[in-house]
């Protein structure tokens, strides 16, 4: 109402219009400016109100009663003024609602506003430039329209010209009000004190080892709890914690909680706790069934099975038999054309070793960023990681063409952390490294091992099967279609190959309509979308 008040000139028409002769213009055109900010700065606040955000809900007690004012002195109508004062009661009425804190942030929030307002200002513009079709002089063409604008945002006048004085004031008011706004609010963003995103302190780090160290042997995913992108709650008793990461107004957690089973209930309250008191959207990745009926009995969440965990014995590991031929054959030529492979602990590399694997994981990845959260650690070759096991693949000049990465799993387990290959060397080279590692486990005391997971994996192994139904055989064909993008079946059958045993891994979410805004944070935080300003641009801006 208040962007419709003060752009179009047939929308003040109303019983009180006979104001307009009593106030003066240039109070008329500044509350037409002001009903166009604040309607702007409302919608800008109405995701926060949503949430029950303490800091929208003061902003719209004062943005409220100027948006009214404007109202009536523009459009010169009651009925603005009436709306504002009711929306404006019942915020006051209700104001214990809206007790949430604010959530992480940074100063890259500035530009993120100042290209989203910029371009809400531009075309806005062009619309209030374009709404006194009666009042322009001549027949502006559409490059003498935009340059008005953008002279106007600017605070000075463009080749536009009107018959009435009227026309013009409001025009010239508006755009350098939205100039303004677009100027304030990435000036406030800027400057605004950075409330720290997602960081694992040295001090969180050392409690989450010393519970790994006692129980990190009851979940495959323990171990990725110490990416230094996660923030973490413990239980009251510190016997156990959840680690997390804020995306896109989600909390969303991996795996089980760590440490010990009885102590879980505390750190899971605390995660609810927290999750409560910024309006966020609790959200479990990845965690095990034992995890999935605590977090369910404790909070009342909802379960999904999101896909199944390859594991590996590594006693019964073996190339012989028929279902093992294709692997088998593969690891063969692989290993006849020269390649040769080493798979270590990353304490016994030395620091130019660690760092050539350093730099050609970071080359062969694929992609402008690092991929992973429930099943990544996002580094290498670091010095508190020395326990971690690297494998690695050289061809016949020395040179190395592969890396695998294993985190630990307790004293007697890993799991694959990173997989990454030259693309200019032969075909099975991860192959030939899984099955090197599988085969190099027991003499470094590895029992078991985790491979990749593989998202709905059941529905793609039934959908296949001989008497599937056209609802599952349907699913099936929509997962194979998203797997041109999201590497679905082809994990799936990547993971087939070694005969693994599969284990359920499951989504734990709040109602059903939040699954949409999960599935997206989730993309995000795992690096499949990305929200960020292209690499040139920041380079540019650094």
């Amino acid at each position: 109402m208040d962007l419709a008040a003060g752009i179009f000139p047939r929308f003040r028409h109303s019983r009180m219009h006979v104001l307009a002769g009593v106030v003066p213009g240039t109070v008329t055109s500044v509350a037409a400016a002001a009903a166009v900010v604040t309607g702007i700065l409302v919608l800008m606040l109405a995701h926060g109100l949503k949430r029950g955000k303490k800091r929208a809900w003061r902003a719209a007690v004062v943005l409220l009663p100027i948006g009214g004012v404007a109202q009536v002195l523009h459009r010169h109508s009651l009925g603005g003024a009436v709306l504002s004062a009711f929306l404006l009661a019942l915020l006051i009425r209700y104001r214990a609602e809206f007790s949430a804190l604010g959530d992480p942030r940074t100063r890259w929030r500035a530009v993120a506003a100042f290209t989203g307002l910029s371009g809400l200002s531009v075309l806005l513009g062009l619309v209030i430039v374009s709404a006194h079709p009666a009042a322009e002089m001549g027949d502006p063409t559409v490059a003498q329209r935009f340059t008005e604008v953008l002279y106007g945002l600017l605070g000075f006048d463009g080749p536009v010209s009107y018959t009435t004085d009227q026309a013009a004031d409001v025009v010239a008011y508006s755009l350098g009000g939205l100039g303004f706004l677009t100027a304030a609010v990435t000036a406030y963003l800027a400057l605004r004190p950075a409330h720290p995103v997602a960081e694992l302190t040295e001090e969180d780090e050392e409690r989450l080892r010393c519970l790994l160290a006692r129980h990190g042997a009851r979940d495959s995913l323990g171990h990725f709890a110490l990416r230094r992108d996660k923030s973490v709650v413990f239980s009251p008793s510190g016997k156990a914690a959840v680690c997390y990461r804020v995306v896109s107004g989600v909390m969303l957690a991996s795996g089980d909680p760590i440490g010990d089973v009885e102590a879980w209930p505390g750190a899971i309250q605390r995660f609810m706790a927290e999750a409560r008191a910024h309006a966020w959207i609790p959200a479990v990745m990845g965690c095990s069934e034992t995890g999935g009926e605590v977090w369910t009995r404790e909070t009342g969440l909802d379960a999904l099975e999101l896909g199944d965990e390859a594991v590996v014995e590594t006693a019964a590991f073996s190339l012989s038999g028929r279902a093992m031929r294709n692997v088998r054959q593969m690891v063969k030529r692989i290993e006849r054309a020269g390649y040769v492979c080493k798979v270590r602990r990353v304490g016994e590399l030395d620091e130019d070793e660690r760092e050539t694997i350093r730099r050609a994981a970071d080359a062969w990845r694929g992609t402008e960023t690092e991929r992973g959260f429930s099943m990544a650690l996002g580094r290498i070759g670091d010095p508190s990681d020395d326990a971690c096991v690297v494998a690695t693949a050289y061809d016949t000049d020395g040179e190395l063409r592969a890396v695998l990465h294993f985190v630990p799993w307790g004293t007697d387990g890993m799991s694959l952390d990173l997989m990454r290959r030259d693309r200019a060397a032969d075909p099975g080279l991860n192959e030939l490294l899984i099955v090197a590692a599988l085969q190099r486990a027991p003499e470094i005391g590895v029992r078991r091992v985790s491979l990749n997971f593989a998202m709905f994996r059941s529905a793609l192994a039934r959908g296949e099967r001989l008497g599937a139904g056209p609802v599952l055989r349907t699913w099936r064909g929509l997962l194979v279609f998203l797997s041109r993008w999201f590497q679905i079946e082809s994990l799936y059958k990547f993971n087939a190959k070694f005969q693994p045993e599969w284990v359920p891994r499951f989504l734990v979410f709040r109602a059903t309509k939040d699954l949409p805004r999960i599935g997206l944070a989730a993309m995000q935080a795992e690096g499949f979308v990305t929200l960020a300003l292209p690499v040139w641009a920041s380079r540019r801006l650094r």
